[in-house]
């Protein structure tokens, strides 16, 4: 396990030293939250738009709207929760890192393990491309959610184990909410 750990702060230390003045700028872009805002407006209306409008089955619209909601509910609390349990220390906040990695966001809570923004955005990423069908989208989503992960580990918040684990969490959970809306028993309560 030790060795495991020691790729990790190798990693985050690699990763965290590629900088430059206008990364700094785009890094904290991409780790920021409202920026994101318009996005995720243009999501709902969308889902709104193409499945309730296009299509007339706003039920269906309103089952993807308020999954996507409970998946973002369900990838922040659980984050949170395994941070509480694990309680393993953020970059900022380790002892022998202190000093050797560039904090640009600040330190942040004491805990990391694993990052909430990795999961609420590969979640989302997930949850939209299996309901949206589009390439197009699902290349575009999938690289803006990596590069909010990433951002996580280049503004020194998270280890890149935190930001993997988040992702892989986001997937799961998104994957599973959309294989339950997929059921023929779901299905035929909306077309009802």
């Amino acid at each position: 396990m030790e060795w495991l750990l020691n790729i990790d702060y190798s990693l985050l230390i690699f990763l965290n030293s590629l900088h430059t003045g206008f990364l700094d700028v785009l890094m904290m872009l991409f780790t920021a939250k409202y920026p994101w805002i318009p996005l995720y407006v243009a999501i709902a209306f969308y889902i709104f738009y193409n499945f309730g409008h296009k299509e007339g089955n706003y039920k269906y619209a309103f089952l993807l709207f308020v999954s996507a909601l409970i998946i973002f509910a369900i990838t922040d609390m659980g984050s949170t929760a395994i941070k509480h349990s694990t309680m393993r220390f953020r970059p900022g906040h380790h002892p022998a890192l202190e000093g050797v990695i560039r904090l640009l966001d600040g330190k942040g809570g004491f805990y990391g393990f694993f990052s909430s923004h990795a999961s609420n955005v590969f979640g989302l990423a997930t949850f939209t491309s299996l309901a949206f069908k589009k390439r197009w989208y699902s290349i575009t989503i999938f690289a803006w959610a990596f590069l909010v992960s990433y951002s996580r580990i280049y503004v020194g918040r998270h280890f890149p184990s935190d930001v993997i684990c988040g992702m892989i969490f986001g997937f799961l959970v998104a994957y599973l909410i959309f294989s339950i809306i997929q059921l023929k028993i779901v299905r035929n309560l909306i077309n009802k």
